[in-house]
This record gives C-alpha cells, structure tokens and sequence, in this order.
C-alpha cells in the first residue's frame, strides 16, 4: 500500500540516467507510437538500444474532410530509419476520447496492413504492460483512451515507407458546438523534431457555420459562404507539445452563440469561454454604417518605404468602404491637414486618391493636434473607427503624453473607436496604449522589415463589416467576474468575439448579447446552455489557463501603464505559479526554489515590488518598450493559452490546466505546496501504481511525465517514487 511521509523531496537521479533502464525504446510515427524492439544481438545485447536510436517523421500530412459532422481523416506520412539495423515492432494509435471511430485502414508503401481496434480497457491493459517493461511511463497519457494497434512493418537501415492512415467518426453536437481532435502531441515519444507538419480540416455543413476556433494552434481560416470553411496549420522543424483541436458552431440564428466551461471542485472555481460570430453575409442583412478617419503621419522620418506602404495601405482603405460609410483623411506633421472639412460620402472616396498620392514627408509630428482635428470631424451618431497610424515620438506642439491623453479625452465622443500602428521602435508606446485604452480599441506595432501596407490592410479587413456597436453581455443564472477582453470590442461580419471568464458556480444559464445597430438597440438571447458544476474531462481544460493568460496580460499591461501595484503583482505570481505562465517577468517560476509556498510567492511579490519602486522609470519608446508592448497586449488578447517557451520547455510541462515544474528532477504540479502538504508516496511501477492510475485518470495523465512526480488529485497530494 502507499506510505504517507512529509512533502521534503528526495535526492532523485536525473531523466537521462533513468533512460538507462529501458528495455527497448518508443519511436513516434507522428500521430501514433511505435513500440520498437531493440536489434538482434549475438550473444546478447550489452544494453539497450540507446534512445536517440528512433525512426525520423520526415512528413507528416493530415486531411481531413468534415461533411454534416461525418469526419473522415487521411494521414500520409514519410517514417525513415536512420539506423543499421532493420526496425520493427507494435504501431498503437490512440483513439481521442468520445470518438467511435471506424473504417480504419493502413497502408505502407501502398499494401494494406491489418489493423485491430481497441476499446479503453483493452489499451489500458496494454499501456501498464509496456510502461512496465520499459519503466517509462509516458504512454500513460492515454489512459482511459481507446487504441488502434497494428504489428509494424520492417523498415530496413537507411530506408523510407510511405504510410497511410485513413479512418472516420462521427463527430456530436453539443448546444451546437462542434469538436474536433486529432493527436498530434508526440513530445513525449519524440527525439528529433519532425521535418514537416500540417493539418488542414476542409468542412461543409447543412446548418450555417458561425464560430471557429482553436485553442491549441494558430489557424488560417478560408470562409467562402456560411456553410463551408477550410481551417489550416503548417510548420517545419518542431515537435508539437499539444494535440490538435478545432471547435465550430452551428447555428440558424443570426449570430450563433456557444460556452464552453470547466469548474474545479477543489477550488469551487469555474471559467467560462463565450463565443459569438455572425455568419460572412451578415452585413447584407444587418449592416451598421460607419464612418472611417485615417490619422496619417507625415513627418520627416516617414520619407521613403514606410510612407509609401502607408499611402498603400491607405489606398486598401478607401477602396473597401461600404456603400453608406463615410471617410476623412487627416495628414499630420508639423501642422495637420484634412481632405475635407466635413466627412465625406464613400462614393467620393476613389477622388481621394490623387491627394493621398500626393502626400510627402516633411516637418515634425504634432499628434496632439492630429488627433484633436480628427475628433473635431466626429458625428456621435454613428460608429466611428479612427486609425492613427506613426511612426515616432510627439516632437510638435503639446508634446507632453499626459497632456495630450487628458486633450483627447476630452473631445472624443463615446462612440469613437482608436486604433493606432506604431511603426518602427521609436514610437511612444504608453501614449498609443494609452490611446487605445481609453477609446475601446487595440495598438499594432509594425516592427523594422515588417509591411506596413499588409499589416494595416489586413486589420482594416477585419473590420470591414460591423453588425454591433457598443455590445454587452450579460449571463443570467450565474455570478462571473474578471471578463476579457473588456471592454468587449465591436462585432463584424465574418469575425467572432470570443470571452474569457470567471463563474462561481454552475447550471443552466441565459446568455444575453446586445448592441447597437444604426442607433437602435438589438438584443440576442440564448437559453438551453448551461456552465459546468463539476470537474469536465479535457475538452474544456483549456479554459482556466486561457483565462489566466488574459489575466496576466490585462494587469501587465495595467502594471506598465499606471506604475507598479503590489496587489496586481502578487495576483502575477500567483496565477503564473498556478497555470504554469512563464514570461521574463516571471521566470520566478524556474528560478526561485521556494515559489510554490505561500510564503515564497509572498516574498517573490514583495521582492519584485521594491525592486520597480527602486527601478529607474521604464522607457516608453525603444526596442525593449516596443516588445514588452507587444508582450502584454497579446497575451491580454490571446486566442489560446500561452504555452511555455522554448527556453522554459524543458523545466515546464502542462497537463490540462495544470502546471508542472521540474525541481531536484521531480516534476512538481504547482499547486503543491510543500510547507502545508504531505504526499502519499507511491512506487513507480508498482500495483499500487497501476491501480492508482487506473482508479484516478488525472494522476495518469500526470504520470506520464516521468518516472518521479508530485500531483494533486481531489485535494491529495501524491509522490512517484523509484
């Protein structure tokens, strides 16, 4: 049985050493893994074939056609074998969870092999038996998963098979939303990074398709119509970390809605993720009109390629007003000038072209009287985007950035929305946060040998089309806080707003969205979908760290702006303790040894906040105030959870929502604090092991990180031990 005994750790030997006793390695084939004998030896072998002796993925390709939520998944691979000796052994694919998949095949170089399909408790069976011969726990990530096992092909010494997967399953609907996964997480299996990856999902729908979304990559989306997309990633030279989930909601209303939610019971705590998105034609049918000013600087350190793109971009602009806008220009540097004196009519927009191409870089910036010009031009009844676009420092006139905010506060109407693009690093980076921040809008930073014409263009796409002004969204039946991004943005045709919150408990809920249309107030009402009150399975245990993410971001953010703040620094340390957040600003988590106490966040907290208020003030402008600009404004919108970087990957593990940290070779979930809890230790390997992994699926999934480790399940902490 377990032995209870304090949370002191144990001296434990490190990874490569335990990689001494395997007795015949894992070798990925991507998205399945290969259980690979070592080669033939006469007598025998001395030792086991060493791990970096593993096949190679030089590609890896996945199709996937989804028609009326029928998937059909074609994977084609390049498996090479770098070794002398010929290799073969078990191939085990894991089924993802709540798939019934079937029609499977499998073809090497183009001859069918037999494949058989296992249910959970037959994989479990299957997955204990290796980890105990090869004491390598990895394949425990998949407990509770079904398989498809298949005897593997020999591959000869230097050789390559072409290999072909092709399997279907019918995906569910839950409240409308659409999942699906496809296991791509082959860092644990992985020795050498695969040469290229990528996976397109093409999907086609009776029912209108409204949100689309990932939370484990960045994807590129291709709408044509309301009932099709195709979604894609693609990278070279990585080992992906995560699998691939794709999520898409199907709805008749005008804008469909979905939640997706995960509650901890230990902490009676929950998170939220609301998404809404109109379909691509919305606007034909609800579209707001809005009025567009152009905020352009035209001082001398604009001369040559920067304006030139800027005049590019500008031009996108007026040629993609919709037939009600109207639009201004105003040209700024030592003075500022207007096209016109009033808003014009999008009709008369190709007439401006001529003066934008006219434009020449000269004198220096007064971006007080810019801005205070382009409000002048405001009508508050309508929506209005103003992109203010430079590229240095206010050198001109009010020069002062606290000034010049408290100008333009005051002559900013309410229904104006500012979005600025700093070009190039010697821009003032708390003025345009600033600026943005007080006008619900959003700064771009276009970093030397960056396009200023795709990147403005490309964001103007995005905005195109608005279908609601000024939204709000209320959740009735439910007690949230701390949503993000907030305020919440305006919605367009085509895009989706996607919110991160908290709740304290769960249930059925009514979602309430409304907005502005042309001046009259439109509300959406959703009811039959409810938050989680207990603990979820994987599928939403992205939430709580994408929430986090934000989090982070916005107090960041709030830290850099307004100065330091204990209360919002220990809240950092916390929550980048608990969700595993690394960025330099909280390396703590791999730097201090005593950051998982309560006493050591506290100390940490306290050490960071002497040291700002003895530090110099940060630098507005630069390349180190442009990056940590860009830092927190991305991580406070971020579309997915921040992962740990390369630098910290090999000290990092993430597990669901929960974070774990490499210490004295143990690798330490962070909500165990050694100063209050004891482990219940238990023997790597052992029955109790298996037992424990079989009756707790989260210990399982922790386990597999290696052979020593710390997890806490329901309250508990418990300790792998040799």
């Amino acid at each position: 049985m377990p032995t209870r005994s304090t949370g002191q750790r144990l001296t434990l030997p490190l990874l490569i050493a335990l990689l001494a006793s395997v007795v015949f390695p894992l070798v990925t084939a991507a998205n399945g893994v290969i259980v690979a004998p070592p080669p033939g030896c006469d007598p025998a072998c001395p030792s086991p074939a060493p791990i970096a002796a593993q096949l190679e993925v030089r590609s890896h390709h996945v199709e996937v056609a989804i028609v009326d939520q029928i998937a059909t998944t074609k994977i084609d691979q390049v498996i090479h074998n770098p070794n002398a000796w010929t290799t073969e052994g078990t191939y085990l694919f894991p089924i993802p969870n709540g798939a019934a998949v079937s029609n499977f095949t499998m073809t090497v170089d183009g001859r069918p092999v037999e494949a058989k399909i296992l249910d959970a408790d037959q994989a479990r069976r299957i997955y204990d038996d290796i980890v105990r011969q090869m004491r390598d726990p990895a394949l425990l990530a998949y407990t509770g998963q079904g398989a498809i096992q298949v005897s593997v092909f020999p591959i000869p010494p230097g050789a390559d098979r072409q290999v072909h997967i092709q399997y279907e399953e019918v995906l569910t609907a839950e409240n409308g939303l659409v999942r699906y996964r496809y296991p791509l997480n082959t860092e644990r299996f992985s020795a050498k990074p695969l040469h290229d990856v990528s996976v397109r999902v093409a999907v086609k729908s009776k029912t209108p398709i409204r949100a689309i979304y990932s939370p484990s990559h960045e994807i590129a989306v291709d709408r044509p119509n309301d009932t099709s997309f195709t979604a894609g990633w693609e990278a070279t030279d990585v080992v992906p970390s995560t699998d691939f989930d794709l999520y898409y909601s199907l709805a008749g209303e005008q804008i469909g809605a979905s939640l997706i939610s995960s509650y901890d019971p230990a902490t009676r705590e929950g998170h939220f993720l609301f998404l809404a998105a109109p379909g691509i034609d919305a606007g034909e049918t609800q579209k707001v009109a809005k009025d567009v000013i152009v905020v352009l600087d035209t001082s001398g350190s604009m001369e040559g390629e920067k304006l030139a793109q800027a005049k590019s971009a500008l031009t996108y602009v007026l040629g993609h007003l919709n037939p009600e806008d109207r639009f201004n220009i105003v040209e700024f540097s030592t003075g500022a000038r207007q096209y016109d004196r009033e808003l014009m009519p999008a009709g008369r927009a190709a007439k401006a072209i001529p003066w934008v191409e006219g434009m020449n870089a000269r004198g220096s910036t007064d971006i007080n009287l810019a801005l205070l010009d382009s409000m002048a031009l405001v009508d508050p009844a309508r929506p209005t985007y103003v992109l203010f676009l430079t590229d240095g420092l206010p050198t001109e006139g009010e020069t002062e950035p606290a000034r010049i905010l408290a100008n333009v506060a005051q002559a900013t109407p309410a229904n104006v929305r500012l979005f600025t693009f700093g070009v190039g690093d010697d821009v003032d980076t708390f003025l345009l946060d600033s600026l943005v921040e007080a006008h619900h809008g959003r700064a771009t930073y276009v970093r030397p040998g960056q396009s200023v014409e795709e990147i403005v263009s490309a964001f103007y796409a995005g905005i195109t089309t608005p279908v609601l002004a000024n939204v709000m969204l209320e959740i009735g039946g439910a007690t949230t806080s701390d949503l993000y991004p907030a305020p919440l943005p305006d919605l367009f045709a085509g895009g989706q707003l996607v919110v991160a919150g908290r709740y304290t408990a769960g249930g059925p809920v009514t979602v309430t969205l409304s907005g502005e249309v042309n001046g009259a107030r439109q509300v959406f009402t959703y009811q039959n979908l409810s938050l989680a009150s207990t603990s979820q399975s994987d599928g939403a245990s992205f939430v709580p760290r994408l929430w986090a993410t934000r989090r982070v971001g916005y107090l960041l953010t709030q830290i850099r702006l307004h100065g330091e703040n204990k209360e919002w620094i220990e809240e950092i340390v916390d929550l980048s303790v608990r969700y595993g957040i690394v960025t330099p600003y909280t390396s703590y988590l791999v730097t201090d040894e005593n950051v998982l106490t309560k006493e050591g966040r506290s100390d940490v907290a306290q050490t960071t906040y002497d040291q700002m208020q003895s530090a110099p003030t940060q630098p507005a402008s630069g390349a180190r105030a442009v990056d940590a600009a860009e830092a927190s404004g991305n991580m406070a919108g971020a579309a997915a959870p921040l992962a740990p970087t390369a630098d910290y990957a090999d000290q990092v593990r993430i597990v669901g929502s929960r974070a774990f940290v490499l210490r004295d070779g143990v690798w330490t979930e962070t909500t165990y604090d050694p100063s209050t809890m004891t482990t219940t230790k238990v023997t790597f390997g052992s029955d109790d092991y298996f037992a424990l992994t079989a009756s707790h699926p989260d210990l399982a999934a922790a386990f597999a990180l290696g052979p020593r480790v710390i997890a806490v399940s329901d309250g508990r902490a418990y300790e792998v031990i040799s």
